[in-house]
């Protein structure tokens, strides 16, 4: 009896939880869905698709995580010194590593800004190795493209950026893309 009545002091968290984690979960059913209809509306692709879908669950997870953190009164100060310590871990790999970060931010211009899509035939006008290949796969930091031998070239997203870019008449056939 001792036990239940220690666990009584914190039924208001255990049902405050459980009511974020049930929104969290309905939140990410009905983003995706919405996500995926406008998909469809606009004649995004699906890998696209998929991709602002992952990012809308971070968001939503995270958003889920500093309630729950709020709920069970977590001390600010722990939070701000755990953050702190942890953006200083992140500032300092990504300063080291300043091209990882290139090529997450043009990952995500490409994935927003379309200026080209999957699918699409493009000449990158390099002067030391130019290249023209069909555009296979935009992932967060780098491009699969693939030339008319079939062969498979991962260029980096923050290149596709900095070099001129045509997109030319297709030599693929149609396909199906799936993830």
């Amino acid at each position: 009896m001792k036990n239940f009545l220690q666990l009584d002091g914190y039924f208001q968290e255990t049902v405050a939880t459980i009511v974020v984690i049930a929104t969290i979960m309905v939140l990410r059913m009905v983003s995706a869905k919405l996500i995926r209809r406008y998909a469809r509306t606009s004649e995004i692709l699906e890998h696209r698709t998929n991709l602002v879908i992952k990012y809308t669950f971070m968001v939503l997870n995270s958003l889920g995580l500093i309630a729950l953190i709020i709920i069970w009164g977590v001390k600010t100060e722990y939070i701000f010194a755990t953050l702190s310590t942890m953006l200083t871990v992140i500032g300092v790999a990504f300063f080291a590593q300043w091209s990882l970060l290139s090529n997450i931010t043009s990952g995500i211009i490409l994935l927003f800004s379309f200026p080209f899509k999957i699918g699409d035939v493009i000449q990158i006008h390099d002067k030391d190795f130019p290249i023209e290949a069909e555009i296979e796969d935009i992932r967060a930091f780098h491009t699969h493209l693939r030339t008319k031998e079939g062969r498979v070239i991962t260029y980096p997203n923050n290149l596709l950026l900095q070099k001129g870019i045509s997109i030319l008449p297709g030599f693929h056939e149609d396909r199906e893309f799936t993830d």
